[in-house]
């Protein structure tokens, strides 16, 4: 148990400090499950936004909007993948002749904001 001397020659006496330093590490794994859950759900809340607000002509952005996760799925990118999609550009900024009709800019950034929230209630389950 370690002692910290205190100010005017106190002594602090830290109790369960080791047991505290097991605890967190056995809640390594839990918490990195936790992690990729709040990864996964903002991820499918961007697609999901984006193709609710993606200008719809023919739907192939539409149903084209791919998730792509990291090997370890904490992180992860939302958007169109397939060369055959490079309208999308065109249609999220704009050109000469096509006015900016962005949806995944403003899904990904209204995600941005539940980001956190939803980690917290995700470490939060854990340590109840």
């Amino acid at each position: 148990m370690p002692r910290r001397r205190g100010r005017g020659g106190a002594t602090v006496r830290i109790v369960g400090l080791e047991q505290l330093r097991e605890r967190l590490a056995d809640l390594e794994p839990e918490l990195i499950e936790a992690s990729k859950r709040a990864v996964e759900a903002s991820a499918e809340a961007v697609r999901g936004e984006a193709r609710q607000n993606v200008r719809v002509k023919t739907g192939n952005l539409r149903d084209k909007v791919a998730i792509h996760y990291s090997s370890d799925h904490l992180k992860a990118s939302v958007g169109w993948k397939n060369r055959a999609d490079w309208y999308a550009v065109a249609q999220e900024l704009g050109t000469k002749s096509i006015p900016a009709h962005p949806a995944l800019g403003p899904a990904a950034e209204a995600e941005r904001r539940r980001f956190e929230a939803r980690l917290r209630a995700e470490v939060e389950r854990i340590l109840r």
